[in-house]
């Protein structure tokens, strides 16, 4: 029998959070869908939040699932993909970019017919990728090391910047030039400029390895990296590149969504049965590292699902629409399945 996959919430509603939190808005459920004979690992999401749709890189099962999150029902299924790990939608040229990890290739879909338009070749094991809306250029990390830079509406090369191994997660600046860059394989975090398309500083990981995750808070001047081994969160002052906090996480952390509204850092696990992340919240401590900090906890398995060894495991993890400024209804998702969520106010009597 086919294995049914689903975007399937979390009960939130047990969770045990610090006072602060109880008093602002709690993460509530929104919606159950079904995504049948998908098999496999699902990766990363995008979202079109005008459009209400869900793009789903489902890499064990090779296709592309495309979710109305109006009806939140799977509205098609998209073959054609090489283990689909990165997914971005960019509104403004109405085009879906597909990082393929096995296929080593990026693919270009018109946002709308949902036709392969382009194919950009030779990008081996094609990973995330980020939009830089200020200089309009779409970053691709792959390969054995290097972000790659395309024309978004053309998908033409505007040239590599070489990293020192595999780049995973990796964040832009909005109000500067640099991009910072997961690089498990060194143990660092990269620092590249992009305008001059170069590495120009690299932090140590103090303390830790296998640095996948990554969030930035731009504003608040901080670098929020996730560490599998051990399971640490680190904080870094972007200026300085110095490590002012190391806090424990849940284990096989890979995504961490800051939510600058609400001052909370959510990070996603996958390993931890029972847990299905981290909350950080609060007020801040000295040089800005979060304080308050809980386990999110429900009454019963969310993070992973399945026994440990089982091929057929549905992974699942958070996405929260207020880390993008989405409408209610819309929002930002991670890899491993999803888990759909909505805030709304919540009293604390």
């Amino acid at each position: 029998m086919k294995a049914k996959r689903k975007l399937i919430l979390v009960p939130f509603l047990g969770l045990v959070l610090p006072a602060v939190a109880q008093a602002a808005d709690m993460l509530e459920p929104a919606a159950t869908i079904d995504l049948p004979s998908v098999k496999g690992r699902i990766d990363h999401f995008a979202v079109d939040s005008k459009g209400q749709r869900l793009f789903v890189a489902a890499l064990g099962n090779d296709t592309l699932e495309v979710v109305d999150l109006k009806s939140n029902r799977r509205e098609r299924s998209l073959d054609g993909f090489g283990e689909p790990q990165g997914v971005l939608y960019l509104p403004e040229f109405n085009r879906i970019y597909v990082a393929n990890g096995s296929a080593n290739r990026v693919d270009i879909l018109d946002g709308i017919s949902l036709v392969r338009i382009k194919g950009v070749e030779r990008l081996n094991d094609a990973d995330n990728v980020r939009y830089d809306a200020g200089a309009r250029k779409v970053y691709v990390g792959y390969g054995n090391g290097a972000l790659r830079a395309l024309d978004p509406a053309t998908g033409d090369s505007a040239g590599d910047i070489r990293l020192a191994g595999h780049p995973e997660s990796f964040q832009l600046e909005t109000r500067g030039t640099r991009i910072f860059v997961n690089v498990p394989p060194a143990r660092h975090v990269a620092v590249v400029d992009r305008a001059k398309q170069s590495v120009v500083a690299t932090w140590d990981v103090p303390g830790a390895e296998s640095n996948y995750p990554m969030a930035l808070d731009e504003p608040g001047r901080r670098l929020f990296v996730g560490a599998r081994r051990p399971a640490v969160l680190l904080v870094y002052d972007i200026d300085s590149g110095k490590v002012v906090a190391k806090l424990p996480i849940g284990e096989d952390t890979d995504d961490i969504f800051f939510d600058p509204k609400r001052k909370r850092l959510y990070v996603i696990c996958g390993e931890a049965p029972g847990r299905c992340g981290s909350l950080f919240a609060g007020r801040h401590g000295p040089h800005g590292s979060p304080r308050a900090h809980r386990a999110l906890r429900s009454r019963r398995r969310t993070a992973l699902r399945g026994r440990p060894g089982d091929r057929d495991i549905t992974r699942q993890a958070t996405y929260l629409s207020s880390s993008l400024n989405l409408p209610r209804g819309s929002s930002l998702v991670t890899r491993h399945g999803a888990v759909l969520l909505r805030t709304s106010k919540r009293s604390t009597s």
